[in-house]
């Protein structure tokens, strides 16, 4: 039961004093400060010059972080990175400026097949003519005339050489170099002939169908579409490195990774782990984080 506090009203007119103020008034105009609240601004100026109050907040945080980073790295040593995963052969690769093993490769839509026919090709044409009467040619003249043309022939053949080279090229010339490499690897027209087929399933054995020939190059496969976000990807992620505020491109690379996150499930669900689900995974690096669970970046 709260304390009664005795009120007796006071009927003399008001003077612009304070004489008849009943005690309720004085108690509101002066609160005890005995008691703070933890949030209220007090509290929070006492804690901000209190040395033990800031070591003991100090001391909490450092544990806090501590413990984030313990639990991150648990967390990407059971599940893996979602976004990059392992480094192999391939990946590496895909990170190099010519997409390839450090060799020249040719721009502008030409294979080395067809540089190396027309390289040949200009060399025979050019290739100085030989006497037909025998009997009054010089061999000596004919060999240095020989010479001198390969010597020309060599030259000619390393500057076309760096001219049409993919390093001269800009990105959008490499990225599509990169891309018809994950075509070439991953494509259905060249691994249909080395991998084996996927586990049968109980609906496929009482009902089958006869499948389109393909024609031309597979593009749209489900582990050709994953190695290609792939690519694009570790192209994205290079860029990001060197900035911290663009906010466009970070948009960008979160909705290709979750693409290729939505891909991958729809293909383990396809081929339920059969053996192109296992060749994608293992030439990628990727791990089950690509495609389990939720990707925060």
């Amino acid at each position: 039961m709260p304390p009664r506090v005795p009120f007796q009203p006071s009927l003399k007119p008001f003077t612009g004093s304070s004489y008849g103020q009943s005690p309720l008034a004085r108690l509101s105009l002066n609160p005890s400060k005995t008691c703070m609240r933890a949030g209220s601004a007090e509290a929070r100026e006492r804690r901000r010059h209190d040395p033990f109050l800031i070591s003991q907040s100090r001391q909490r945080k450092a544990a806090n972080l501590s413990r984030r980073q313990a639990l991150a790295e648990q967390r990407d040593g059971s599940v893996g990175d979602p976004i990059f995963g392992q480094s192999t052969p391939f990946v590496e690769e895909l990170k190099i400026q010519p997409a390839g093993t450090g060799e020249s490769y040719p721009n502008h839509y030409i294979t080395p097949d067809e540089l190396n026919r027309a390289l040949e090709y200009s060399k025979s044409l050019a290739a100085p003519p030989e006497n037909p009467n025998r009997a009054t040619a010089d061999p000596q003249l004919e060999k240095e005339t020989a010479e001198q043309h390969l010597r020309e022939h060599e030259n000619a053949q390393e500057a076309i050489n760096r001219i049409i080279d993919i390093k001269n090229g800009n990105t959008d010339d490499q990225m599509r170099l990169r891309i018809q490499k994950c075509i070439d690897t991953f494509g259905r027209h060249n691994t249909d002939q080395v991998l084996p087929p996927k586990p049968a399933s109980v609906s496929e054995n009482v009902h089958q169908s006869e499948k389109t020939p393909r024609v031309g190059p597979d593009t749209g496969s489900p582990e050709v579409q994953v190695a290609i976000l792939t690519a694009k990807i570790l192209n994205m992620s290079r860029h990001l490195e060197g900035t911290n505020k663009d906010k466009h491109n970070k948009r960008n690379m979160r909705l290709l990774v979750h693409k290729r996150q939505k891909l991958l499930r729809y293909l383990r669900k396809k081929e339920r782990g059969g053996p192109r689900w296992q060749h994608l995974i293992e030439t990628l690096g990727l791990s089950e984080a690509s495609w389990k669970g939720e990707i925060s970046m």
